[in-house]
Formats: C-alpha cells, structure tokens, sequence
C-alpha cells in the first residue's frame, strides 16, 4: 500500500511540475525549493507505525485542502487543464486519507 502511494505521488510530481512549465513558470527542482514552500513539516525521529499512519492521514487531509482552496483561484483564470489537474490530485488525497484512517478504526 505505501509503495503504491509513494509512486502515485511519485508520478503527479512530474504532472505538477509540467502543469507549472506549461504555465510558463519555472518548476521547483531542489529539495530545499520544496522544503521552502512545504505546508506539511517532516516530523523528527521515528514514530510508531500508528504514529506514522495519523501523520500521513494529516498530510493527505492538508494537501486536499490545499487542492480545495486552489479551485477559486483557477476558476477566475479560466484554467480548465490546471482545474482538471486539482480534481485528480483531490480524489487521490481524499481517497488515500480515507484508505489510510481505515487503518486506524478498531
């Protein structure tokens, strides 16, 4: 299951970035680039595995709303390929969130 979401979100990086070049703006490509502009901050040391999960359901939460919030935005560009570009990064975090609190119900 991680593996898959890792090269699930692996993938929509590269579809990010093209989305951003395609908009005439240079892609962020360094570490501390992404690090700069991250929401969501990596958390110290080694949790424990539940730990581990509620931190990513958190950060799957975050970049759905994240997503969310950017539907304005879009909208009064008038930015159909951006538009449907959050819809799928949308559904993939809203149902990974979902898939991931799973785990964590008795």
């Amino acid at each position: 299951m991680f593996m898959g979401q890792y090269t699930e979100q692996w993938t929509a990086l590269d579809l990010i970035a093209e989305r951003i070049r395609a908009l005439g703006y240079p892609a962020p490509g360094t570490y501390k680039e992404f690090v700069s502009m991250a929401s969501i901050k990596e958390v110290e040391g080694v949790p424990k595995a539940t730990d581990m999960i509620r931190h990513l359901v958190a950060a799957q939460e975050a970049t759905a709303r994240t997503a969310r919030a950017l539907f304005p935005l879009v909208g009064a560009a008038n930015d159909q390929p951006t538009a449907d570009l959050l819809t799928q990064r949308l559904e993939v975090h809203e149902k990974t969130a979902w898939m991931l609190r799973s785990l964590l119900e008795d």
